[in-house]
């Protein structure tokens, strides 16, 4: 029986794409939080730069928007000496019509040496990694429902800072599980670092069918769901779900899912609280607890330039300070 090939590596298993959690070995998520490590304190030198991509474009590619996302990719590219170019897909070629594969040639006779690729499709940035030349690297910064990579390793980044042991940890992840890709990164790394207990917890509505082949557990009822765990991850509630079927109003998930005081008692008196942010105050999480000492959320942004450094170092290979 042939093996599909893992688009993302090379011929020796390194990491040439970094498009997806799923597939990849624990030996190259502990390496990526290993040489992230490594950059956590560049950003409190006087000078906020390492030489590792002078001379190396770096090419932000949002066909859907994200400022922080894209903010954060920017800052780890610039930290790193690179040259970056933030393409406006709105006001571009192919919103008049041009192929995406007559613009990324267009972008790779300017140079271009890395696509940081947003995408409302899932597998686009797949599509996209099989287009590029020879050289060319590609890092998905999240697309569709499929996959958000560069998040899930930040938070396995944050969770190793305060719980360093993986294969002790219990983990809950809360809110919109069937339309994450946060969610679904998060789940195959905890997985792969190790974690034996990932629960979800959400409405029915807002499972995913057959969830459970991923290795989790389903919880209805958050205080159960979140009883003794060791890291709570919130996810964010879109908006646009609260005027469907699937919810009735977000003060209801709030007064059902919301992470309260209360709620946050069943965990384990030194749980950590996450979220992928943006936060919805008083929808997803309580301000008392958003602002609380458990919180790593402003963390997880700082962290998140840290690891975006690490794997974009990885990809093109100079992965040493």
């Amino acid at each position: 029986m042939m093996v599909k090939k893992n688009i993302q590596l090379d011929a020796a298993g390194r990491l040439k794409h970094f498009l997806s959690i799923e597939g990849l070995s624990k030996t190259i998520l502990i390496n990526i939080l290993d040489h992230a490590e490594t950059f956590t304190s560049v950003g409190e030198r006087a000078v906020k730069k390492v030489p590792l991509l002078r001379g190396k474009t770096v090419v932000n590619l949002f066909f859907e928007a994200s400022t922080r996302t894209r903010t954060t990719f920017e800052l780890a590219a610039k930290r790193l000496s690179a040259d970056v170019m933030n393409i406006n897909i709105d006001a571009s070629a192919t919103s008049k019509g041009e192929s995406l594969a007559d613009t990324l040639r267009t972008l790779e006779a300017m140079q271009a040496d890395m696509f940081i690729v947003r995408h409302q499709d899932s597998g686009a940035p797949e599509f996209i990694a099989r287009l590029v030349s020879a050289g060319v690297s590609v890092i998905n910064a999240g697309d569709g429902r499929h996959a958000h990579p560069t998040q899930a390793m930040l938070d396995m980044f944050t969770i190793r800072k305060h719980k360093p042991i993986f294969e002790n940890l219990a983990v809950a992840i809360v809110g919109d599980i069937k339309h994450s890709r946060v969610a679904r990164s998060e789940i195959h790394a905890l997985k792969i670092l190790g974690v034996p207990e990932i629960r979800v917890v959400a409405p029915k509505t807002l499972i995913p069918a057959e969830i459970e082949k991923l290795g989790v557990s389903v919880h209805h009822d958050i205080q159960q769901g979140i009883k003794d765990a060791d890291v709570v991850i919130m996810l964010r509630l879109q908006k646009e779900r609260m005027s469907s079927a699937l919810l009735p109003s977000g003060s209801e998930f709030f007064n059902t899912y919301g992470l309260t005081s209360k709620n946050l008692k069943a965990a384990k008196p030194d749980a950590i609280v996450m979220h992928p942010g943006p936060i919805n105050r008083g929808i997803e999480i309580d301000s008392a607890i958003a602002d609380s000492k458990q919180s790593l959320i402003l963390e997880q942004v700082a962290n998140g330039i840290a690891v975006r450094m690490a794997i974009m170092s990885l990809v093109v290979g100079n992965a040493s300070l």
